[in-house]
């Protein structure tokens, strides 16, 4: 291929928000393809949050939500590694989505290493007892709960839920796209989601 246009870049830059020389560099590694230098720099970006996440997340900002009917409304801690990061409007914007995503699906809580022990357990029993009475032979039974298990998680727990404005995207997914674009990590500190009307 010839060389990579200066529009091509740029048209590329608008869409994932990377840098001019990565955009380049992406653009002349996939021979011009946009949308192979478009995964190309999503796959780059899961790879540099990978490379991050021993950093620390100490900056950030604090994202909100409040549902048209003002019945529900939504705070989420979203840290950076700098403040430089934390003032753009595309980090803002990710913490008001994710904030916007809670309010709608409800989640217990960010991943599920943080649901608490005595949940899982419920869990687990419930499941347990419908392997059961379903009569299950007992060398699947236990595949069978934690094939539950795992889809109560997916169902219950922020990062692996299917974004509500992009189901074919997770929260965790949308979250590990950032590090393309600012090369720090990032990630959801905690939440709180009000409802009128329910007690904690």
């Amino acid at each position: 291929m010839s060389e990579i246009s200066a529009s091509a870049v740029k048209e590329l830059r608008d869409i994932s928000g990377a840098g001019m020389m990565d955009c380049k560099n992406a653009l002349t590694e996939t021979a011009g393809d946009l949308e192979a230098a478009i995964d190309l720099l999503r796959a780059k970006g899961v790879a540099k949050a990978a490379k991050r996440s021993g950093k620390s997340a100490n900056e950030g900002t604090i994202g909100s939500y409040v549902h048209f009917d003002n019945r529900i409304a939504v705070i989420v801690e979203l840290n950076c590694e700098t403040d430089f990061v934390a003032k753009t409007d595309d980090f803002r914007k990710l913490a008001r989505n994710i904030a916007l995503h809670i309010a709608s699906q409800d989640p217990l809580s960010v991943s599920p290493e943080d649901i608490p022990e005595e949940t899982v357990a419920r869990e687990r029993k419930v499941y347990e007892e419908q392997v059961k009475e379903a009569g299950k032979p007992a060398d699947i039974a236990d595949r069978i709960v934690e094939g539950k298990l795992e889809k109560f998680f997916k169902e219950n727990t922020l990062l692996p839920q299917p974004f509500v404005k992009d189901p074919d995207q997770t929260i965790g997914e949308l979250i590990t796209e950032m590090p393309a674009r600012t090369g720090e990590k990032i990630e959801v500190a905690r939440f709180e989601r009000v409802k009128v009307g329910e007690r904690a």
